[in-house]
């Protein structure tokens, strides 16, 4: 198949994270893809460093493009806006945010365009037929991650995604690992700051899934998040993680869980690799992208 994605993110963050492995693993499937993207963005770089075709995000490449292609997909609000009037019959929508769609005339007809979406996980896709997408329309699939080295022991601190976003928890679980005595690593590079981390906690006011959650899963960290959107389908209580509600006490008696049960840390973390395994690889995320695509082609 010839597919065309759409990304026009600024940052390197999980979506376009999952759109670099999905186009990697496209590849090695045997099929044409090329990523617009805009100029400079760190997806674009990190596309043309893996030596696949990437081009500037405009809509004149897009109208040329989509004329040929078999797929186009896209991967956030703003390039299914542009791709919305050129590829309806082959249109696939990735929708990764939890929060209701607009209720006006414009994105009405938006939503009426794509062929189908892929929802990042139930709650997701719950909230698309809230909006009025048809079940029928809609496909799950989950985030795929590739398997971390597993974390040695020794690691002391708190990891937490340095992240300026008004709807992530940083300032909440930054105020729970005080209360908890714990020592706290913000990070921009999870994968390396990992090997240090006693757990990772992800909290949040809005989530669609939190790939950041499965990265540290499988590297065997165990992880600490918070009861909402998507994260439960991916955290099991007490089995593969904590979940917790948005209190700061709540949170520091989690944090406190972990350290003065090591037994209950270890269980936690080895079940979550297995988990990760089993159900949210980068391949196992390739071949549902791929059913989807043939489902409509």
């Amino acid at each position: 198949m010839r597919i065309v994605h759409l990304d026009t993110g600024r940052e390197m963050r999980g979506g376009q994270w999952q759109v670099l492995r999905l186009l990697e693993g496209l590849r090695a499937a045997g099929h044409d893809v090329t990523l617009l993207a805009r100029a400079g963005a760190p997806l674009a770089e990190a596309v043309r460093q893996a030596s696949l075709d990437v081009r500037p995000l405009k809509l004149s490449t897009l109208v040329s493009l989509a004329s040929d292609a078999d797929i186009v997909h896209t991967h956030d609000g703003r390039s299914h806006t542009l791709a919305a009037g050129l590829a309806a019959k082959h249109l696939v929508v990735s929708r990764r945010v939890a929060f209701p769609l607009q209720r006006n005339p414009a994105s009405h007809w938006k939503y009426k365009r794509a062929a189908h979406y892929i929802a990042v996980s139930e709650f997701v896709k719950r909230v698309l037929e809230a909006g009025g997408v048809p079940a029928s329309k809609i496909s799950v699939v989950y985030d795929g991650v590739p398997l971390q080295p597993l974390r040695s022991a020794g690691g002391d601190r708190i990891v937490i995604l340095d992240l300026a976003d008004a709807g992530k928890g940083t300032a909440l679980a930054l105020e729970a690992a005080r209360l908890a005595g714990a020592p706290v690593l913000l990070s921009r590079n999870l994968e390396n700051d990992l090997s240090q981390a006693a757990a990772f906690m992800y909290l949040t006011l809005s989530e669609g899934l939190g790939s950041a959650v499965l990265l540290a899963m499988a590297a065997g960290v165990p992880v600490i998040v918070s009861n909402i959107g998507g994260l439960p389908e991916i955290v099991e209580h007490e089995r593969t993680g904590l979940v917790t509600e948005n209190s700061a006490a709540e949170v520091a008696g989690a944090i406190k869980r972990l350290r003065d049960n090591p037994e209950l840390a270890h269980s936690l973390a080895k079940h979550a690799r297995e988990q990760v395994e089993q159900k949210f690889t980068v391949e196992q995320m390739v071949a549902r992208t791929i059913a989807v695509y043939e489902k409509i082609s």
